[in-house]
């Protein structure tokens, strides 16, 4: 009795998760195209890493600018000493001398390459050796230092280097991540419509198994009233048979696209257990809704389109820019360094001037004249006593004499550029032509299997109207039914075909984020 109760809850377990297995398999989602694609540009892993790289540029322009931003230096000093007195006229047992210093420097890189250092330094000095007449001591200079290199490094460009080619870069990262985005979705659509052609493939390959189950069961009719052999049974089930082994090869191929488009768009990012959603397409194929389109592509607006819009075409061309800013910067630095330098300072000095008797420095003293700090600053800022100097250093590296690999390799690597462009704007205009006889091939073929397919479907009927009159016998209907399927099948693969085919002369043209009204700011979260 326990045993009976126990394999009744048993089977009622797996009832019960057999039911709740298939709810999960009956999960379904319809998608659109437009669907596809924005969860690509949502949830692509790919598109993600590549998000981050006109980050990383950007970050790295902004690194670049920081050259020319101010630098602040403090910088505070106290020195105490004391040594022993070998003199009475030093001092009585021991020499103690304290100093404090202090300076505050502000320097700035100038776009001509030059730099500007402004200082104020101050000090304070007391001792107690003999023969002092300001003790304490205060000073305060106040220093403008210029430096301008008038050969190697001047300019803007020179100084700017770095700025520039960060600026350069970040364009190149802006159109590699463009040109990222139009695969992906291209890749997109290749997989969607291809799930498409894979779905209306299986639903073909069903209809010619049941037209090939209806042909059998007539036969069997027949052969019961015996107005048919009973060996034309046999013809009809192995081509039943045939027809099931297709259907198990069209669902394979069905969960194949299916997975991949999953895998672009990264559905398992938005569905949990996305393995179990089965993905319904909200459309499909028709030439007819694009035949319009046919008459638009023209050879030299779709080659002039690419060699305008294509982000990796761009891209080449930016960094063609920076080689030919390298070979600049190079022969610059083949220069002799000359620089500029010229310097003005302001001092002041003051402290407690000490007052002597007729002795002078040798009685004691008889009094002070208290100063203080503030009045040397004041005289330092006021400029009471002017210094300036000015000068030019040469220098001349022997290695810009005898050597000049840097700017040798920098106009080999410009040539190579130039040459690379030349190759891919050849190759681009391969593609277009590629792509542009692929469009109007494919919509021509569309046209004809079009055809192909009526007149296979008026011929099978025609087939079975002479079968059924006793003009006509099982093989040939047999075989009208396999030439519908695959009129059928070359239709459909004619149609997406010429969709997809749009769709890469979209791309090749470098106009997919375009079309698609794909803002690439609201990507980058801008």
């Amino acid at each position: 009795m326990v045993k009976r109760v126990t394999g009744t809850i048993t089977v009622l377990l797996l009832l019960m998760a057999t039911g709740s297995l298939a709810q999960q398999e009956e999960r379904t989602t319809a998608l659109s195209l437009e669907d596809c694609i924005l969860k690509a540009m949502k949830n692509n892993i790919s598109v993600a890493v590549e998000v981050l790289n006109p980050e990383l540029s950007d970050i790295s322009v902004s690194q670049a600018r920081e050259k020319f931003m101010p630098n602040l230096s403090l910088n505070y000093n106290k020195r105490d000493t004391n040594s022993a007195s070998y003199s009475f006229l030093d001092a009585a047992e021991q020499v103690s001398t304290t100093y404090n210093d202090y300076s505050f420097e502000f320097s700035q890189l100038i776009p001509t390459g030059g730099s500007l250092l402004i200082s104020l330094d101050g000090y304070k000095n007391e001792t107690n050796r003999s023969f002092q007449t300001i003790n304490p001591r205060y000073g305060t200079t106040l220093t403008f230092n210029f430096t301008q290199p008038l050969l190697k490094d001047f300019g803007f460009n020179a100084s700017r280097r770095e700025i520039i080619v960060a600026q350069n870069n970040s364009d190149i990262s802006e159109n590699t991540f463009k040109k990222v985005l139009q695969d992906t979705i291209y890749n997109v659509e290749q997989a969607y419509w291809n799930l498409v052609y894979s779905i209306e493939n299986l639903k073909v390959r069903r209809q010619s198994l049941e037209l090939a189950r209806d042909l059998l069961e007539r036969n069997k009719r027949a052969v019961e009233v015996g107005s048919l052999a009973p060996i034309e049974i046999l013809s009809a089930q192995a081509d039943v048979a045939t027809r099931e082994a297709d259907i198990f090869e069209a669902e394979a191929l069905v969960k194949n696209n299916e997975d991949l488009l999953k895998t672009i768009i990264n559905l398992s990012a938005e569905e949990e257990a996305a393995d179990l959603v089965q993905i319904i397409p909200e459309e499909r194929p028709d030439y007819k809704k694009t035949e319009l389109r046919l008459e638009e592509v023209n050879l030299e607006e779709v080659l002039l389109t690419a060699l305008k819009n294509r982000p990796d075409l761009k891209a080449t061309r930016i960094d063609l820019k920076n080689k030919e800013f390298d070979l600049s910067y190079t022969r610059n630095q083949l220069l002799p360094d000359l620089s500029l330098q010229a310097s003005y300072w302001s001092p002041g000095i003051t402290g407690d001037q000490i007052l002597y008797g007729p002795e002078g420095v040798f009685g004691p003293p008889i009094g002070t004249i208290p100063g203080t700090p503030s009045d040397a600053l004041r005289d330092a800022i006021n400029f009471r006593y002017k210094n300036w100097t000015i000068g030019l250093t040469l220098n001349i590296p022997l290695n810009s004499i005898v050597s000049r690999a840097a700017y040798a390799q920098a106009r080999v690597n410009l040539d190579q550029a130039v040459l690379r462009i030349k190759d891919q704007e050849q190759q681009i205009f391969l593609e277009i032509k590629t792509a542009v006889r692929a469009v109007q091939t494919n919509f021509k073929r569309a046209q004809a299997y079009t055809v192909a397919r009526e007149l296979a479907e008026e011929k099978l009927e025609a087939e079975e109207e002479k079968l059924k009159v006793g003009l006509s016998t099982n093989y040939f209907v047999l075989q009208y039914q396999r030439d519908l399927a695959t009129a059928q099948t070359q239709e459909l693969r004619a149609i997406v075909d010429y969709i997809l085919s749009l769709a890469f002369l979209s791309k090749a043209s470098g106009v997919s984020l375009e079309d698609k009204n794909i803002e690439i700011s609201e990507i980058l979260g801008d």
